[in-house]
């Protein structure tokens, strides 16, 4: 056991010195490439395994839906693992034409419904008979989670995909040998998506948001709560979608929205791991370079009008009573988003920080508190704080706590000790982060997309040191108002009574 440990400690201290030396050179070791159909390409070589980190990151997402197809990306997201014309199918040329005929039925379902009280229930039970029987004679033509299981027999990990406010991201590991096959697959799929089993993969997603939303206290908290600061701009609308956008998304609309956005003209791609950087761009102009881009995502015209007062959301539910309270904030890479950075590791970055110290060690009000900027970063969001209080403290002991380190940020300047602490900090999980192939493909991948460069990742450390005292105490006085937030909390059922 001893002999384990200390080659533990040896192998992690080694990571930790390499890491700070290739986060010193990052810049160096970054190669940047763009195709003729405007796919940009981020190439990073690291041989400390045999593998490699595959991302794909399109510079769209639930921000950018319209009103009549809410919640289609986050329904994309599930699609687009259904195959392609050559994968998950055993014979499209047949399976096309029913493709067909499910969607004519479903729309002519879907407008019946839409007559809500005059709808004739005859045709409706009609409809879905014809549906159910459609859908059955699709299944006899898919071979279920085929695109999964290639990756997954070529040795593929942590095959996965996302969906934000601002970028759709899929990714997978695999051995640095198996590369082509990624090349292979990936182009395929942004070629020749098939969005099969549509509508039961719509009723799955139903499904989740029940799970996850409808009858779960704390994320029908999270949707009330963002729906209330942001009266305007998308950002206050759930990536889901609410119930009744998902019942209406029809396969029409996803490929619409797939062939306008999912295109090479936005998407960042990283490769990141044992490979060879020459042959590796080789393989992305000859599988990618031929795909025609789409149409380029526009910037959200929409902003948010200035909040004319405080906002307070309540969900009454079977659950502990939780809480929540943001300020509205400047977008990424703006001079007052590095302020707010450090105003986040003051006061909720380790058990030291100003909250946790106070809410949690020393009154014990919370067992848990923390801050983070939601729910997007493009456009101006929200500096969030976040509470559990601990029982038998409530709610507004926790609120109060909160709102008074808030004001001994606007009235006292943050130490010099206190700044270095952040700087360290903020080093340390810049070093973490970066240890792993897939971490640095996220982080170059979500600052290309969001902050319209890779390089925010270099210069981010050196923007945060600028930050002044005089600049915490300007911000906090300018934002951590009682007019410019809004305030969310759960209240348990019987305490309600």
């Amino acid at each position: 056991m001893k002999l384990f440990k200390t080659i533990t400690l040896f192998t992690l201290f080694s990571l930790f010195l390499s890491s700070i030396a290739f986060g010193a050179g990052l810049e160096d070791k970054v190669i940047e490439r763009t195709l003729k159909n405007g796919m940009k390409i981020l190439i990073v070589e690291r041989h400390t395994s045999p593998t490699v980190a595959l991302w794909i990151r399109y510079k769209v997402g639930s921000v950018n839906e319209l009103s009549s197809e809410r919640g289609v990306a986050h329904m994309l997201e599930h699609m687009l693992f259904k195959g392609s014309k050559t994968v998950g199918t055993r014979n499209y040329a047949a399976e096309k034409p029913v493709l067909a005929e499910i969607e004519k039925t479903a729309q002519a379902l879907m407008a019946e419904k839409l007559k809500r009280d005059k709808a004739d229930k005859t045709l409706i039970s009609s409809l879905s008979a014809k549906l159910a029987s459609l859908e059955a004679k699709e299944n006899t033509y898919v071979i279920p989670n085929e695109f999964s299981q290639i990756y997954e027999r070529n040795g593929g990990l942590t095959l996965n995909a996302f969906t934000a406010k601002d970028t759709t991201a899929y990714m997978v590991n695999l051995p640095s040998n198996k590369l082509e096959l990624w090349a292979v697959m990936e182009s395929d799929r942004m070629r020749n998506a098939v969005l099969r089993q549509f509508y039961t993969e719509r009723n799955v997603v139903m499904e989740e948001r029940r799970r996850s939303y409808d009858s779960e206290p704390s994320g029908k908290l999270w949707e009330d709560f963002l729906a209330a600061a942001f009266v305007a701009h998308p950002y206050g609308q759930p990536t889901i979608g609410w119930a009744s956008d998902i019942e209406n998304l029809s396969r029409t609309k996803a490929e619409s929205f797939l062939h306008r956005f999912y295109a090479p003209n936005n998407a960042v791609v990283a490769v990141i791991g044992d490979i060879n950087p020459e042959k590796t761009m080789k393989l992305m102009e000859k599988y990618f370079a031929s795909i025609p881009p789409g149409n380029d995502v526009k910037p959200v015209a929409t902003v948010e009008p200035r909040q004319p007062g405080e906002k307070r959301v309540e969900v009454i539910g079977d659950a502990e009573p939780e809480f929540l309270v943001g300020f509205h904030k400047p977008a990424i890479a703006t001079p007052d988003d590095y302020v707010f950075d450090v105003i986040d590791m003051i006061l909720a970055d380790g058990r030291t920080s100003r909250l946790y110290k106070k809410l949690v060690v020393e009154q014990q009000l919370a067992a848990e508190v923390s801050t983070f900027t939601a729910p997007g970063n493009i456009y101006p969001g929200l500096f969030i704080i976040s509470a559990t209080p601990r029982n038998p403290h409530t709610v507004g002991e926790t609120e109060a706590a909160i709102y008074e380190e808030i004001e001994r940020l606007k009235k006292e300047p943050v130490s010099r000790k206190e700044l270095d602490k952040v700087l360290n900090n903020l080093e340390a999980d810049e070093i973490r982060s970066m240890g792993s192939n897939g971490g640095l493909a996220y982080r170059l991948t979500e600052y290309e997309a969001t902050a319209g460069t890779w390089r925010y990742l270099v210069d981010h450390r050196k923007k945060v040191a600028k930050v002044t005292p005089e600049d915490v105490m300007r911000v906090a006085r300018k934002y951590l108002t009682e007019e410019n937030r809004t305030v969310g909390f759960i209240t348990k059922r019987e305490a309600s009574r």
